[in-house]
């Protein structure tokens, strides 16, 4: 049920949705004479808009997540696992085409073929099936060995985890299908402002892992004002943002992790 609750709920409020629903709700309430309401609707819907392309906001928001935790300085000699959280690919052209398609997190494929290859004995975990209610999709853990072993990580070094939907259930499945031991170090691979709730969830699981954030979406020296990036990525600022922010109070709320911003 909270799987459904949060897609649908994510439906209405990410930014670029909400700008249309207030947008349409403030059209309506002018056709229906409540044009006092329906202005106040079509204002807000603005607002949103105007925070979210032209202003810094969503890159200040993304500031204390993606400082929250730093690769390890010096870096484990040693590594049983690398993990890969899924996200990374377009599931549903790569189900059509058959490829490797990566999205605008498929850093993390990346880095986890680096570590790979630093980490020649180290096996390679791969966590994430299909987590959306609408489009279908290949999971990422059905995808990743066609890029992983193209990028030269031999195929009998990935571990496959492919039904989680969520990062709830990446932490929990992977745990299940790993069984790490007690002194083995584990790397984690997400994206920078997905760490914080990802390293609380693994942590609420009872496995240990060791943060190695990619996929950076701020320099991190962003000031308040004017937006330093083009439109179409400050509105995914505000709206990766505003999404994790959630995600971490909800998983506070229901007792998944132990704090709001795990460190």
């Amino acid at each position: 049920m909270f799987f459904y609750l949060s897609k649908l709920f994510w439906i209405v409020v990410q930014p670029i949705n909400l700008i249309g629903i207030l947008v349409l709700a403030g059209i309506v309430l002018s056709v229906l004479r409540l044009r006092r309401l329906g202005l106040l609707f079509s204002l807000a819907g603005f607002a949103v808009l105007a925070l979210g392309a032209w202003t810094s906001l969503g890159a200040l928001l993304l500031h204390p997540l993606e400082d929250r935790f730093r690769r390890p300085d010096p870096a484990p000699a040693e590594v049983a696992g690398i993990i890969v959280l899924g996200g990374g690919f377009e599931g549903a052209v790569n189900l059509a085409r058959g490829g490797y398609e990566l999205n605008a997190s498929g850093d993390r494929f990346v880095e986890a073929a680096i570590l790979a290859r630093r980490y020649p004995s180290a096996r390679v975990v791969v966590t994430g099936g299909t987590g959306t209610l609408v489009l279908d999709g290949e999971g990422d853990a059905d995808t990743a060995p066609r890029l992983l072993t193209a990028l030269g990580v031999a195929r009998e070094r990935l571990v496959l985890e492919s039904r989680s939907r969520n990062t709830h259930e990446n932490a929990l499945f992977t745990r299940e299908l790993v069984a790490p031991q007690p002194g083995e170090t584990w790397l984690l691979v997400t994206s920078a402002f997905h760490m914080p709730r990802s390293v609380g969830l693994f942590r609420k699981a009872g496995f240990d892992v060791v943060p190695w954030p990619s996929d950076y979406q701020t320099a991190g020296t962003e000031t308040f004002g004017p937006a330093q990036d083009n439109v179409a990525d400050s509105l995914r600022n505000l709206s990766l943002a505003i999404r994790e922010w959630i995600g971490l109070l909800a998983y506070r709320l229901t007792g998944r992790i132990d704090e709001i911003l795990p460190g």
